[in-house]
């Protein structure tokens, strides 16, 4: 391998630390969910959901309007890998709009919370609570700005924080030599989970999230693999990595599917929504290849021979993830 096969290393190895806390999760973002239901006859329907590997130490709780009184007692369930709680509110005439809606404990959690409200006047209100803004103001009509800072915010976050989708990009970027060849690799992958991305939210086409996911980390396990061998033997994925990073990408594409899934669109806003958190996943994903990049250019300083005794350490260390993601997600699968 080359230079940068020893740039890999150091970065499978930085991700393979990052990861060993979450026990084998790749998708650290994990939000919890709140969402209000508005209804001029029967008030106000509540539900909130946590994740269950949210800590349970600190105090975690949605905080309404004062002039909002409980009408039903909470009736908690389990979903899943998820707590969901409902119970019904009575917030008045004036119903949420101008009223605050926040979560207490959010900053001590170190998570978002998804926030959506549902008016009586059929428009849908979406936002991100985070623990430098735990408390939202339901305007009267959501901002387009708003919709654009928090979708590219979200979608961010989503490709930083998704391991599965990174080890995939490193393995890019490892496999495609030359500038013009990685180009149009990554503009490929970019291609293809953007068309599935926006099939799958619109409801167009439709998978379950979990043969996905196992698929997800299989294309990241075929990656590895090929990285493992000589560079004039290997085969079609070696060869053309564009093709491979496009049909590859449609899988991808799926699983951030499933993530906006959870969050949902705002109405009259769709378009908008899913355009700018893709740019979002875009963004997250230049700026790991520029990382990656920069890494692989301070490390032209090393001698020689550390580079030859380095260089499968990357293949190994992203195919060893993926295998255990492979065997983990067709284990949810089954059971």
């Amino acid at each position: 391998m080359s230079r940068s096969a020893h740039a890999g290393a150091v970065l499978a190895a930085w991700l393979w630390l990052g990861a060993a806390p979450e026990s084998g999760m790749a998708h650290p973002l994990d939000p919890a969910l709140l969402e209000l239901r508005e209804s001029r006859e029967a008030g106000i329907g509540v539900l909130w959901r946590v994740p269950l590997s949210q800590p349970v130490e600190t105090l975690f709780r949605p905080v309404l309007s004062r002039s909002c009184a409980e009408r039903s007692a909470p009736q908690a369930s389990q979903t899943g890998s998820s707590l969901t709680t409902r119970w019904r509110v009575d917030c008045g005439g004036r119903g949420l709009v101008g009223t605050q809606v926040g979560v207490e404990g959010l900053r001590e959690r170190r998570t978002d919370v998804l926030l959506r409200i549902h008016l009586a006047d059929g428009r849908l209100i979406q936002a991100v609570l985070r623990g430098e803004g735990p408390v939202f103001t339901v305007p009267a009509r959501p901002s387009r700005l708003d919709v654009v800072r928090d979708y590219i915010r979200l979608g961010v976050e989503h490709i930083l924080t998704g391991l599965d989708h990174l080890l995939f990009v490193l393995g890019l970027v490892l496999l495609a030599r030359g500038r013009r060849r990685l180009l149009w690799t990554i503009t490929a992958f970019t291609l293809g989970h953007s068309v599935t991305l926006s099939l799958a939210v619109l409801g167009v086409v439709r998978f379950p999230p979990e043969p996905v996911e196992a698929l997800i980390a299989a294309t990241i396990f075929v990656v590895a693999v090929e990285l493992t061998r000589d560079a004039k033997g290997g085969g079609w994925v070696r060869r053309f990595p564009w093709a491979m990073a496009f049909a590859f990408g449609l899988l991808h594409g799926l699983g951030f599917a499933g993530a906006l899934a959870q969050v949902g669109l705002p109405s009259g806003e769709i378009p908008l929504a899913l355009f700018t958190f893709n740019v979002g996943i875009e963004l997250g994903q230049l700026v790991f290849v520029g990382f990656v990049l920069a890494t692989r250019a301070a490390l032209d300083v090393l001698p020689e021979r550390w580079l030859r005794v380095s260089a499968r350490i990357p293949a190994y260390a992203i195919g060893s993830l993926a295998a255990f993601w492979v065997f983990d997600r067709i284990r949810a699968i089954l059971f």
